[in-house]
């Protein structure tokens, strides 16, 4: 009968590389106090071993867990995952957290809490009570909640809000929406655009208001007239149809649209196919998010390419710090990672009749 290999901890790691047990843990935990050349040999040890360390023995040996929360909107994604829509908000969000963690020593946990429950608090603090973790990731629209935002106060745990800038505690992050919005729009204003159409998002969305306020902006810098061009949408297919077929319906209809999601996008692609509309010959279309399915469309769409895996990871690092150096939830200076336009074959010059 084979024997069993016996695990390797850190008391062979430190006899190996002839430390102490408390220099191989600061290596573990990257602590700076140590010299690059006791690191690199405890790091030989580590790897000639083949040691891993255990997320279980390190929670037990301090004051941290080594895990970090990561909340999303219950039934959205519930809704997006069974829809097989291909949007990638969630594996984006666990591309970046999870190698920022690992860089680390720690680990990223996601949670679906609705924040239209009357039980999230609840459904949040059973989270914590049972994870422990060292900090929390909220994203739309629980970056706005404040009776979440509140909880983590009151627990005294680092948080970070994605999409947020709201006062009242955390570490805010946005992706500049209102700078995308008006990149967008004036990208379509320099084609030659005059009426470019805007569909906005869920309201209960602060960064829905902020698109809004961007696209305002732009049309305004470019001397534009925005009267009837707005719709408000929820992100989802149908209220991205109705909002398109409302903009491009009217006499006066829009020669450009910008959606303020991938799904409201591909419904006014189909919309104006429906109207006979050629894209972009007759119509351009800018959409947010640049989630896969976009690049597959006839044609491809242009779009603003949000970095959440870039996001998601910055909030990581910050939260570790935090964590590190024994704070709470104070509010810091918001921290800005701009999104990109990414121009594809659904923008063109509007038809000659039209400008």
């Amino acid at each position: 009968m084979a024997r069993r290999r016996q695990a390797v901890t850190i008391r062979h790691v430190a006899a190996d590389a002839g430390v102490s047990l408390q220099t191989v843990s600061r290596v573990l935990h990257h602590e700076a106090n140590v010299r690059p050349e006791m690191r690199e040999r405890v790091q030989a040890s580590i790897d000639k071993l083949g040691y891993v360390p255990s997320i279980a023995a390190q929670r037990m040996s301090g004051s941290r867990s080594y895990l970090i929360l990561a909340l999303n909107d219950r039934d959205r994604t519930i809704a997006d995952w069974t829809a097989r829509q291909g949007t990638d908000w969630v594996d984006q969000m666990l591309l970046g957290g999870m190698l920022e963690c690992a860089e680390h020593g720690y680990r990223m946990m996601f949670e679906l809490v609705d924040t239209h429950s009357a039980h999230a608090e609840r459904e949040l603090l059973a989270a914590i009570a049972a994870l422990q973790p060292d900090g929390v990731i909220l994203t739309p629209p629980h970056s706005d909640d404040q009776h979440i935002v509140d909880v983590l106060v009151r627990q005294a745990i680092p948080f970070a809000r994605i999409g947020s800038l709201g006062a009242g505690g955390g570490i805010s992050l946005t992706m500049d929406d209102a700078g995308a919005a008006r990149e967008a729009t004036l990208h379509l204003a320099g084609l030659g655009h005059r009426r470019i159409g805007f569909i906005a998002g869920a309201a209960e969305y602060a960064l829905s208001r902020w698109r809004s306020d961007g696209w305002r902006a732009a049309m305004r810098d470019a001397g534009l007239d925005t009267a009837g061009l707005l719709q408000e949408g929820d992100f989802g297919y149908a209220s991205g149809d109705a909002a398109a077929r409302a903009l491009l319906e009217r006499p006066d209809r829009a020669t450009a649209i910008v959606a303020s999601s991938d799904q409201m996008a591909l419904a006014t692609l189909e919309r104006a196919r429906r109207l006979g509309l050629e894209v972009p010959g007759e119509l351009s279309i800018v959409s947010f998010d640049n989630t896969p399915i976009v690049r597959f469309t006839q044609p491809p769409l242009t779009a603003i390419d949000q970095p959440i895996a870039a996001i998601t990871a910055r909030a990581v690092a910050l939260l570790i710090a935090a964590k590190k150096a024994g704070e709470g939830a104070e509010t810091c200076a918001p921290v800005v990672l701009s999104a990109a336009l990414v121009e594809r074959q659904s923008t063109a010059p509007p038809p000659p009749s039209s400008i």
